[in-house]
């Protein structure tokens, strides 16, 4: 009898200066029976060369019927197409073993599936359950997606020796040439808008000419219960690499997830309408978001209305990525209970990673993050943004970005809502911004306190559009100080305990008239050359000091 989550629900939270204690869910792991069968029963063969999709499905299936249990991989090169997993069944990779997916893209079929929260026609996945409970891919050896086979590769993101290698592997370039395509039905599909989404006005042709530019994601368990992840190397993934999709329990534990850092769309896991979720001691290294929360896009994702809620994240470290703890930006059906700490991030393009933009909806609340440590971040320490725009945190070399246009637009289910964060013991050495905070004006970003902080970056705290943030204890060390915090049209914010560095030239810029309540308490002025400027319209009785 398998064992059941045992839920004790979220803690209220308390902010400014209250005590906090975190009660979390309790994650229990799947239990299977103790028969174990190796693949080579059913005539696998680990030259690296034979195809042996029939050989492993075949012994998954068998041992399935008959209760289910541990279907061994021993050591060697395992080549195949499609695996899928079924329910009591635990996949589990010896010592030396390598499951390598073919190149010969006609392995995989084309299945209705889901795609950045949308349904979409893609490949069918790597790796695969659906409806399964009692599962596990476990171990300690590795799992190889062939990814660079599917995936098209920016010019800008390789050295000269490196692109001139891709060029002449094959494949097809984009008309400005700075853009390697693995096939013209490749660079067919990126010419398109959404061309993976189903509708009715596509055939079954439509799909088959831009095969290749819908690449599955690796890993991919949708509506699956007891699912445990454990030991194991997933690296190289053609998109996403772990793709948990509506399932409950689950646990991911020392695994180590591994793309090239220009991997597009190479995330790390991507947790998605998901309950009752423990990751932890893992390490990614990977080309997009590492530890990703996501619940459906736009009109879909509030159709399905499933939140991601209940996760722990503790212990991870993360290399190369686009973000290291991140929610967003599909996340329509809400994320709330979510308890992070004792993480590291290094390297990362950003630390702590909120997105989103108008469109989305959905309401991201009570999320409990300490304990996070973090060096050589590329962007933003700490960010929160509802003006994501599907685009790289960092631009390439000459990529030129607008700033989004400000203007307020109806509240309505459309509308996004990040809401009640707590992040406190947060440490970091080097980045470009220590926090930058950006609501929308019909929607702050609102309800957050950031405690027990030593923020080293080159530019401090900017805060635009945002209502009812407290920043307490903080030490922000930044090279660029005119100003130390620019605050932009928002309210209700207070600074206990704030440090700096000694001369800087501004400490406080605060701009709009739509400013208001800001309180600065326990903060020694004398350090800064100049206190405060007001600017468009702000003026200084929106300003209380004590």
């Amino acid at each position: 009898m398998n064992k059941r989550i045992a839920f004790i629900p979220a803690l209220l939270l308390f902010f400014a200066g209250y005590a906090q204690q975190w009660k979390l869910p309790v994650v229990t792991t799947p239990q299977f029976k103790s028969k174990t069968v190796s693949i080579t029963t059913f005539n696998a063969v680990p030259d690296g060369l034979t195809l042996n999709t029939k050989s492993i499905n075949a012994a998954i299936d068998a041992l399935a019927k008959s209760g289910g249990g541990t279907v061994l991989v021993p050591a060697g090169l395992w080549l195949t197409g499609p695996i899928v997993l079924k329910s009591n069944i635990n996949l589990h990779l010896a010592q030396g073993a390598t499951i390598l997916f073919t190149t010969d893209f006609d392995q995989y079929p084309l299945v209705a599936t889901n795609w950045e929260g949308l349904p979409q026609m893609r490949n069918q996945s790597p790796i695969s359950a659906t409806n399964a409970t009692n599962i596990a891919i476990t171990g300690k050896g590795i799992i190889d997606g062939n990814g660079d086979a599917w995936r098209m590769v920016k010019k800008d993101k390789l050295n000269e020796t490196q692109w001139k290698k891709l060029v002449s592997s094959g494949g097809v370039l984009s008309e400005d040439k700075k853009t390697w395509y693995p096939s013209e039905r490749s660079k067919k599909g990126a010419s398109l808008s959404n061309p993976g989404v189903i509708s009715t006005e596509k055939d079954e042709a439509f799909y088959e000419s831009i095969k290749e530019f819908l690449r599955p994601n690796m890993v991919v368990f949708t509506r699956c219960k007891n699912v445990l992840l454990e030991g194991v190397t997933f690296q190289n993934s053609a998109a996403w690499c772990l793709h948990p999709l509506m399932c409950e329990q689950l646990t991911v534990r020392n695994i180590f997830v591994k793309n090239p850092w220009y991997a597009q769309n190479g995330d790390g896991i991507d947790v998605e309408s998901c309950k009752n979720v423990l990751i932890e001691n893992s390490v990614f290294d990977v080309g997009d978001d590492a530890l990703c929360m996501k619940s459906g896009r736009d009109a879909e994702g509030r159709k399905r209305g499933l939140p991601t809620e209940n996760v722990i994240i503790r212990g991870c470290t993360v290399y190369a990525s686009h973000g290291g703890f991140v929610i967003g930006s599909e996340m329509s059906g809400g994320a709330r209970n979510m308890y992070v700490s004792n993480c590291t991030f290094i390297g990362t393009d950003i630390g702590l990673r909120f997105k989103t933009t108008r469109g989305r909806g959905g309401l991201v609340e009570n999320i409990f993050i300490k304990d996070i440590y973090m060096k050589d971040i590329v962007g933003e320490a700490i960010l929160f943004d509802m003006y994501y725009a599907a685009k790289d945190p960092i631009p390439l070399a000459g990529e030129k970005r607008e700033l989004p246009k400000v203007e307020f637009k109806p509240v309505d289910e459309t509308t996004p809502v990040f809401k009640n964060f707590t992040i406190s013991n947060v440490y970091c050495n080097g980045a470009e911004k220590a926090i930058f905070i950006r609501g929308i004006p019909e929607m702050h970003v609102k309800d957050i306190l950031l405690e027990n902080m030593v923020l080293q970056a080159h530019k401090g705290i900017d805060i635009q559009e945002a209502s009812g943030i407290t920043f307490k204890n903080i030490r922000v060390i930044s090279e660029e100080t005119n100003p130390v915090i620019d605050v932009v049209q928002s309210d209700n914010l207070v600074f206990d305990r704030i440090d700096y560095k000694n001369g800087s030239e501004l400490l406080f810029r605060i701009s709009g008239e739509r400013c208001g309540n800001i309180r600065i308490t326990n903060t020694d002025a004398s350090k800064a050359k100049q206190k405060i400027v007001y600017e468009l319209g702000a003026a200084d009785k929106m300003v209380t000091n004590q």
